[in-house]
């Protein structure tokens, strides 16, 4: 394989396939293209490339990048540009264009799109269960500990003082979300909780750059990840159309699903996932407008904790 082969292979992988392209030192500049053909015949002047500085390749978006697995759809021709169906809600793609009536027109498109449209915002606070019990060999063995406990106080009475009718509590069905999901219920009494399988914690996607602490075997990810994917599809998406107020949630649940969940969600490559670190018992809250729109308020906050309450097991 050639050096700049080998190149434009590196900088495919470390950016996902999503970016449009990468600057590598080399000794000097490639030649420019040839002319593009024009669909009806004769030649267009390619246009201008972007200036480098001295000694920089720029590398063109690779064809040959690696793929993905199967269940993460990619936008054809993403390359930083948001897909406002991501969440396949958006309402013309709700609806048949070639049904449109042909004597009401585009009055009567309107409003179908307007019946499609979703009208209220959900807030998603995925919170990270509290500290563990590490030399539990099974799920049931893996109770908190008795600072996970005070840090599960703590971020229920965070959740509590934000003054918010939060709709529901969705967990996941391990020991130590379902404890922490306990303690934090008591803080919003009437809140109604809701188990689950697909929150469990488990190995999202393959992570890049790889890590060497840490290496599930392939069949890890291949289940894992579809589960975590479904996940996502079911949580995260903008409102249901009969949804009339705005909405908060809670999913309580573990560091790598949230990770992966905030990739997804704001259409980052998702193999980024193992980049950000999260605290036991910390706060990420997430936005999803009726337009589809995302956005992220925090992150891991945990600055309602004393500093010696902290933990990142």
């Amino acid at each position: 394989m050639s050096f700049r082969r080998a190149l434009a292979l590196a900088a495919c992988g470390l950016a996902g396939g999503s970016v449009l392209f990468s600057a590598v030192a080399v000794s000097k500049q490639p030649a420019r293209g040839d002319a593009e053909p024009r669909p009806g015949g004769g030649s267009a002047a390619a246009p201008p490339a972007p200036a480098a500085p001295q000694g920089l390749l720029l590398l063109p978006p690779a064809a040959s990048c690696p793929p993905g697995p199967g269940w993460i759809e990619r936008p054809a021709g993403s390359g930083g540009f948001w897909d406002s169906n991501w969440d396949r809600r958006e309402p013309l793609a709700l609806i048949n264009l070639k049904k449109k009536n042909e004597e009401t027109g585009e009055e009567e498109l309107s409003s179908r799109l307007e019946h499609c449209r979703a009208r209220a915002t959900r807030h998603i606070f995925l919170i990270r269960h509290s500290q563990y019990n590490l030399d539990g060999r099974a799920d049931k063995d893996r109770t908190l500990t008795p600072l996970g406990r005070e840090q599960a106080e703590l971020t229920g009475h965070r959740l509590a003082s934000l003054g918010l009718k939060f709709n529901q509590i969705i967990h996941s069905s391990m020991t130590r979300a379902t404890e922490t999901t306990e303690i934090i219920s008591k803080y919003l009494p009437g809140v109604k909780k809701i188990s689950t399988d697909l929150l469990r914690e488990g190995a999202p996607i393959e992570p890049d750059p790889p890590v060497s602490h840490w290496k599930p075997d392939a069949v890890q990810y291949y289940e894992d990840g579809a589960r975590i994917e479904a996940a996502f599809r079911n949580f995260i998406h903008r409102a249901d159309v009969k949804q009339e107020e705005d909405s908060y949630e809670i999913f309580v649940c573990h560091a790598n699903v949230i990770r992966y969940i905030v990739c997804r969600a704001l259409q980052f490559p998702p193999e980024g996932w193992l980049r950000m670190s999260l605290n036991n018992g910390s706060i990420t809250h997430l936005v999803i407008r009726p337009n589809g729109r995302v956005a992220l308020r925090t992150l891991g906050d945990t600055g309602f904790m004393p500093p010696d309450k902290i933990t990142r097991t």
